[in-house]
């Protein structure tokens, strides 16, 4: 016992680092984070409110402003919940069910991950422009996608298609399918399993997964740029917003309509700190 406790006293003091590295290292992670994250923050609603608190207000309230945040919510409302169920029945299929083509599926799930937004918003111009593959059948029919909202959904969808999927393959990878199997052998059927146990178990997983989906739908520029138009009041969500009140030197306001993203993002940090903190601790007690 008394060589087991020795050994294990080697081992701690061989991993331990001096102190003045520990103090080294701590600062500079501290000094990156205050420079790169803090900093910026700061300047944010510095400048957002540097003209008055009435400035700010009148800036975040206005018909066009309203407008942007209306249809980042609306593009939010309609990527989150389809994307949340692709994710869902994507991990489930790639993890419990092998089937031709499954290696292909999971590589064009990680498709957004590798295409740059701008690309993927100029294949949609390519595919339904008016140029486009689709499009003298679209306005044969009288259908905009591209330069409406539509389009501006589709590029929202595609951008976030990976992320509630790419959270649970790899966690019910590692849960494996043992618990659904004897379910079903004590007669549950495979919906009742599905709901009545796999979700339970994945449920931190996928709300993790839907806060990281939420916040790219929200803050999505590149594509959105390039099938919106940006008509104002129209096509313009809040970072596209952003952008023009900045080109258009009208800085109080587009750093306030910045701080309502950067609210968000504070917000978006909280509740994925608050998954993982709850995921751990009913870990640890399982």
């Amino acid at each position: 016992m008394r060589a087991r406790t020795t050994d294990s006293a080697i081992h701690a003091a061989h991993l331990s680092e001096p102190r003045a590295a520990r103090w080294g290292l701590t600062a500079v992670a501290l000094l990156f984070l205050g420079v790169f994250l803090v900093l910026p923050l700061v300047a944010i609603f510095a400048q957002a409110f540097a003209s008055g608190l009435r400035a700010y207000w009148d800036a975040i309230v206005e018909t066009e402003a309203r407008s942007a945040f209306a249809l980042t919510l609306i593009a939010a409302a309609v990527a989150v919940p389809l994307n949340a169920t692709f994710g869902v029945a994507a991990a489930w299929a790639v993890t419990r069910f092998s089937f031709p083509g499954k290696h292909l599926l999971v590589t064009l799930i990680d498709l957004p991950f590798a295409v740059s937004p701008v690309i993927s918003g100029l294949v949609f111009v390519l595919l339904f422009g008016m140029r486009g593959f689709f499009g003298p059948w679209l306005t044969e029919h009288d259908v905009r996608i591209i330069f409406a909202v539509p389009g501006i959904l589709l590029a929202t969808l595609f951008v976030s298609v990976p992320f509630v999927a790419r959270e649970l393959i790899p966690l019910m990878q590692e849960q494996g399918s043992e618990e659904e199997q004897a379910a079903i052998s004590l007669g549950a059927s495979g919906w009742q399993a599905f709901f009545r146990v796999t979700i339970p178990k994945v449920k931190w997983g996928l709300l993790y997964g839907v806060v990281l989906l939420n916040a790219r739908a929200i803050g999505e520029f590149g594509a959105v740029s390039v099938v919106s138009g940006h008509i104002r009041g129209e096509t313009n969500t809040a970072p596209l917003h952003v952008e023009i009140l900045y080109n258009e030197y009208n800085f109080a306001a587009a750093f306030a309509v910045a701080s309502m993203l950067a609210i968000f993002a504070l917000v978006t940090i909280a509740a994925k700190a608050g998954i993982e903190w709850k995921a751990g601790s009913e870990g640890s007690r399982a």
